[in-house]
């Protein structure tokens, strides 16, 4: 195989390599939003088998104790999963970004069609104007919202317990365990998300410095 042949060898598994990026990143945002519908769905399905239960005092607890551990349960796998696929999705925007990158190198024109200012995250490293910045998209993620909605779900299965454990006593008091499990759990669900970003770029610094080290090497 000659020169050119290599060449067109190396640009169409090129080519190809980016439409598997554009794919995988695709199929990443579809499992996303299937998993948070998922969990919507089944949380809203046991609200109203719930509301059909609340007829019977005896009945009600332990189904409801026993169906919000279940959507809790539920609500835990799917966070982490949720995290799971942005960092997946990331990881092909920054295997593209390399990949434009290359693109760049063809001829004077692909460095105009092909610059990095005309690129997405990781090329473009000043990110799109966003509301009230960086805090407020971190708290609008599919993650963060399916941890609010399962902090709720969990505040509210230890309310019902704690109003039925202090039957007479005023709601407030059985409402206040309740509120305090959700702001721990939320809390502790946006720290785990956090540090699972802060871990990937970590990995991802190192995995960079790695391939600058390695370079020179193979040119020698």
């Amino acid at each position: 195989m000659d020169d050119k042949e290599r060449q067109s060898a190396f640009m169409s598994a090129l080519v190809t390599e980016h439409f598997v990026l554009q794919t995988a990143g695709s199929a990443t945002v579809t499992e996303a939003a299937s998993r948070a519908s998922l969990y919507v769905f089944s949380l809203s399905s046991s609200l109203v088998a719930m509301g059909f239960a609340s007829r019977s005092r005896e009945v009600f607890l332990p189904f409801a104790v026993t169906v919000l551990s279940g959507v809790f349960l539920l609500g835990i796998f799917t966070i982490i999963r949720l995290v799971d696929t942005m960092l997946e999705y990331q990881h092909c925007l920054a295997g593209i970004a390399r990949i434009r990158g290359y693109y760049r190198t063809l001829t004077p024109e692909a460095a105009v069609y092909f610059s990095a200012d005309n690129g997405r995250w990781p090329e473009a490293r000043s990110a799109a104007p966003l509301w009230f910045g960086p805090i407020i998209r971190f708290l609008t993620t599919a993650a963060s919202i399916v941890s609010l909605l399962n902090s709720i779900v969990a505040g509210a299965g230890v309310a019902l317990v704690a109003g039925y454990a202090r039957a007479g006593e005023q709601t407030g008091v059985a409402l206040l365990p309740g509120i305090a499990t959700a702001l721990v759990l939320m809390f502790g669900f946006l720290t785990y998300q956090r540090w699972r970003f802060r871990l990937s770029r970590v990995e991802e610094s190192q995995e960079h410095r790695e391939a600058s080290h390695s370079t020179p090497n193979k040119g020698r």
